[in-house]
């Protein structure tokens, strides 16, 4: 079988599209396929597997540091113990090498892979079959040694899992049956039947005294064999238990279910629980504590992996903690690009790319940059926004908001002032870049919704903030507002909900990209809708209009920038990206278009090739 390998020092590919002119930043945590499997090594690193066979080697802080691409014939894979080894399964079981990506042996097998597990020591690698065997073999010598029936009927086998001693084998076949085995004679030591439904996952805890089986039956089940009745049942999952694992010193235990929350178990044997994490958008597939028990890694269909604190259940690494990867583009010599998809600002000087000053200020949600190339706002996770002279190269002022965090920053036209909302109370505070002073406060400004969206008017005089109303509360799905600053009125308001707001140049047109995955424009004296424009997919996050107030665009959580002519609303095109697009801006000059993206990538992209190619 024909085996692919390639490692990168750089991990980014230069354009992951013809489009894309120059990457700036690392896809952290980020794949390209759902994540089969997780483990960490001695060292700390992480390293994945995707479903589509490619093997990923990741530093604690989610930088890419090699990359092989495998195979992808196989349906399951298991790393051993200390990441030396991986398995992988379909008609054949294949061992690989995985600090260098290389096979290691290919055994073809009488009947197809349905689970892989190495033992403790890493020596012995077990398969199970869809004709309800689990069969062993020595990993270095690659020999059969022996085979035991897992299901009184031949169905397939769903999990298999080594005590870590040596002593046993655990077992459960799609009989719903989890089985015990002496891991030397191969005898049956016990039958543990319990489960109503499939059970995809086994772990023993480190000292071997229990087993743990996840359930499509809501619970996870703590059994003590031979004892034949489990001693606990874990209830308080969803509906589906799919991937447990316990941590090196059997204090903590993870587990993933149906409503793609991870569920921390601080005693299973007494049904203690501890944090409940969630994050994940997607089915959870794997879980890996580190060689500590600090952390635990968890990965599967979003194509994101988490990483988290033990002891607190914060989310350490992996998604932009916003959910939404904001950047700002800041006019002058160099011109700079600032992004705050990861958990500190990153800013590049866009001719070279290389990072400049504030990179790393601060933890950060949010960023925005004045039109006149003086300063950056940097929205933190905390109560401040950082306001950065650029010219200076110094933190001018911290401009402190009622509750945490910072959500989205805005700067009038004339760059006199800044805006910045604090979604937890629903305020928006306008300040003096000057003295930095506090020039307004808008109370519930856009009519009691999530703030998700501020913009100027480029009068200077009016303010929009637009947000999402989840509950419904006024039987609409959201609203946006306009404030008229130097009276402190509102204005008008519009019931649509968006996520992101912008005024075009001219400030004859008020753009939000809608709640439901269209772009709404409406006319701001006449205050109608002019054009509702649709075909996103997926969820709208961002919209932004061409410093010449010739082009409409938005970028969205389908991986698409859409692009349409203002005065007409006539859709001109639609380009596909490796990430879900989340923020987008101009350069001052309107040549090139910035993306931020899903992946906390950015993409400098020149607009009118987009347009034309």
């Amino acid at each position: 079988m024909p085996v692919q390998t390639d490692t990168h020092d750089s991990p980014v590919p230069l354009r992951p599209s013809p489009l894309v002119a120059r990457v700036f930043g690392e896809p952290r945590f980020h794949t390209e396929g759902d994540v089969a499997a997780l483990a960490y090594a001695a060292d700390g690193t992480l390293w994945s597997a995707d479903e589509a066979g490619v093997l990923r080697r990741w530093s604690p802080d989610g930088t890419l540091l090699a990359r092989h691409y495998l195979s992808d014939l196989e349906t399951v894979w298991a790393f051993a113990p200390g990441a030396k080894h991986l398995a992988s399964g379909s008609d054949a079981l294949v061992v690989w090498e995985v600090e260098s990506g290389q096979l290691a042996k290919r055994l073809p097998q009488p009947a197809w892979v349905t689970a892989v597990a190495f033992s403790a020591d890493g020596r012995t690698l077990a398969s199970g079959h869809d004709d309800g065997m689990v069969r062993f073999w020595d990993t270095a010598a690659h020999k059969f040694l022996g085979q035991v029936r897992a299901s009184a009927r031949p169905l397939p086998v769903s999990a298999v899992a080594f005590s870590p001693r040596g002593e046993f084998i655990a077992t459960a076949g799609e009989d719903r049956v989890v089985r015990v085995w002496n891991d030397v004679t191969h005898k049956l030591v016990c039958e543990l039947a319990s489960h109503t439904d499939r059970i995809p996952a086994l772990d023993w805890s480190p000292d071997g005294r229990l087993l743990v089986s996840a359930g499509w039956d809501t619970s996870a089940r703590v059994w003590r064999p031979p004892h034949p009745d489990p001693v606990m049942l874990l209830n308080s999952h969803a509906d589906q238990v799919h991937t447990l694992a316990y941590s090196g010193d059997g204090k903590l235990l993870a587990c993933a279910d149906s409503n793609f929350d991870v569920h921390l178990w601080r005693d299973a044997e007494k049904g203690v629980a501890g944090a409940v994490l969630r994050g994940h958008t997607d089915e959870v597939r794997s879980l890996a504590f580190s060689p500590d028990g600090t952390r635990l890694a968890s990965a599967g269909a979003d194509r994101v992996i988490h990483v988290w604190d033990t002891q607190t259940g914060k989310l350490l690494a992996g998604p932009n903690p916003t959910g939404r990867h904001a950047i700002a583009v800041v006019p002058g010599r160099p011109l700079r690009l600032a992004s705050a998809g990861e958990p500190r600002p990153r800013v590049w000087d866009v001719e070279t790319g290389a990072e400049v000053a504030p990179t790393g200020l601060c933890p950060a949600y949010s960023v925005a940059a004045s039109p006149d190339g003086k300063w950056l706002a940097v929205g933190g996770t905390d109560y401040f926004t950082r306001l950065w002279n650029v010219p200076e190269g110094k933190l001018a002022a911290d401009l402190e908001a009622t509750k945490p965090p910072i959500g989205f920053a805005a700067f009038s036209a004339d760059s006199k002032y800044v805006a910045h909302t604090s979604p937890a109370d629903g305020l928006v505070w306008i300040w003096r870049c000057d003295t930095a002073a506090p020039e307004l406060l808008l109370i519930e400004a856009a009519d009691g919704c999530t703030l998700e969206g501020v913009a100027f008017h480029p009068d200077g005089r009016r303010i929009a903030a637009g947000g999402v109303d989840y509950l419904s509360t006024g039987e609409r799905d959201g609203a946006v507002c306009v404030w008229d600053i130097p009276t402190k009125d509102k204005l008008f308001t519009i019931n649509v909900g968006v996520y992101a707001v912008a005024f075009d140049p001219q400030g004859k047109y008020l753009a939000g990209a809608g709640f439901d995955d269209a772009v709404h424009v409406w006319d701001v004296e006449t205050r109608e809708t002019v054009f509702v424009l649709g075909g996103h997919q997926e969820k709208v996050h961002a919209v932004a209009f061409s410093p010449d107030g010739s082009y409409l665009v938005s970028g969205g959580a389908d991986a698409t920038v859409r692009v349409w002519d203002v005065l007409s609303g006539r859709f001109l095109v639609a380009r596909g990206f490796d990430s879900a697009v989340h923020s987008v801006a101009f350069s001052p000059d309107g040549r090139h278009l910035f993306c931020g993206n899903g992946n906390t990538t950015c993409y400098q992209i020149e607009f009118k090739r987009l347009l034309e190619d």
